[in-house]
């Protein structure tokens, strides 16, 4: 005996309907809850990966705001150049060194003027003698001397007649301004050696003949 049995047909027909309507309610009450569910699993769902997105083609980096690298120099500094070991004088300034007399035969370098004339006078002098007049070539050895003059040798030439007195050198040597000198202190010539006194001892050879005059040019 169940729970209807003590009801009326009427009442067992209303219960039977209300366990009825209890269970379709109950179903629908389920199906709706099912659905909530999942609509709200799909809203609550996030995405799968977290992060920016991949960039397309720009840098991998950037400079922050503000900051930025200074650009490369677009000339280097010119190199110094060095002046060389041996550079050229300077403006005003001849090339050779002070005191040199150029272009100036015989003497000694650096000096000028009397110095000039005085220091071709340590040349050595041979006097000799080419006249009949004796003692002439002592004669004019005293008067080279008291003029300061180098004389080395007093002799007599006798290998042939020289027509004047003159003052022989070796040209290019410190003869020939010693010579010169010489001749123009005594009034007489100076001239380049002649073949028969070539190879004489070294100095200036004078050969005084009866023309010479015992005093300097202008005495």
């Amino acid at each position: 005996m169940n729970f209807f049995s003590g009801l009326s047909r009427p009442l067992r027909a209303a219960g039977v309907a209300l366990i009825g309507l209890a269970v379709v309610a109950a179903v629908i009450g389920g199906v709706t809850v099912l659905n909530t569910s999942g609509s709200d699993s799909e809203n609550n769902a996030g995405p799968t990966t977290s992060g920016p997105p991949p960039s397309s083609g720009g840098p991998a980096s950037s400079s922050a705001p503000g900051s930025s690298s200074a650009p490369p120099s677009s000339s280097s500094a010119p190199a110094s150049s060095t002046a060389p070991s041996d550079q050229p004088g300077q403006p005003g300034q001849s090339g050779g060194q002070p005191g040199d007399q150029q272009g100036q035969p015989g003497g000694r370098p650096g000096q000028s003027g009397t110095d000039q004339q005085a220091s071709n006078k340590w040349v050595t002098l041979r006097v000799y003698n080419n006249s009949l007049v004796k003692h002439l070539a002592e004669q004019a050895a005293d008067d080279f001397r008291n003029q300061g003059w180098n004389v080395a040798e007093v002799s007599n030439y006798s290998e042939g007649v020289i027509p004047r007195t003159t003052a022989y050198f070796r040209p290019g040597t410190d003869e020939e301004a010693a010579a010169k000198q010489l001749a123009a202190e005594f009034g007489f010539d100076a001239q380049p050696r002649f073949e028969g006194i070539k190879k004489a001892s070294p100095g200036v050879v004078v050969i005084v003949t009866k023309d010479y005059q015992n005093h300097t040019k202008g005495g």
